[in-house]
C-alpha cells in the first residue's frame, strides 16, 4: 500500500486510465465485430461504411496509446484487404 500522496494519487489515475482503455478496447472490437458481420452478411456500401467508421476508431485507439500505430495500420490493411476480396471481382 502507498503512503505518500502523491503515490496514491497515481494509483488513482492508474485505476481510472485502465477503466478508459479498456471501454476503448471494447468498443474497437465491437466495431470489428460489426464490420466483420457486414461483410459477411450485408451489401458493399454498409460493409465500405463500416470499414470508415471502424478505421476511424483504430485510428483514435491508436493515437490515445492503448495499440501500437503499426498494430492499428495492420489492422486496417487486413481488414481493407478482406473487403476487397469479398466486394472487388478477381483480376488476372
Amino acid at each position: 500500500m502507498a503512503h505518500s500522496l502523491s503515490a496514491n494519487k497515481r494509483i488513482r489515475q492508474n485505476i481510472k486510465n485502465k477503466a478508459r482503455n479498456r471501454w476503448r478496447l471494447r468498443a474497437m472490437r465491437d466495431a470489428l465485430r460489426e464490420f466483420a458481420e457486414k461483410v459477411a452478411h450485408g451489401t458493399e456500401q454498409d460493409a465500405t461504411v463500416a470499414f470508415q467508421k471502424v478505421s476511424k476508431i483504430v485510428d483514435r485507439t491508436s493515437a490515445k496509446g492503448v495499440i501500437h500505430k503499426n498494430q492499428a495500420a495492420r489492422r486496417k490493411s487486413r481488414l481493407n484487404k478482406r473487403l476487397k476480396a469479398k466486394f472487388q471481382p478477381a483480376t488476372k
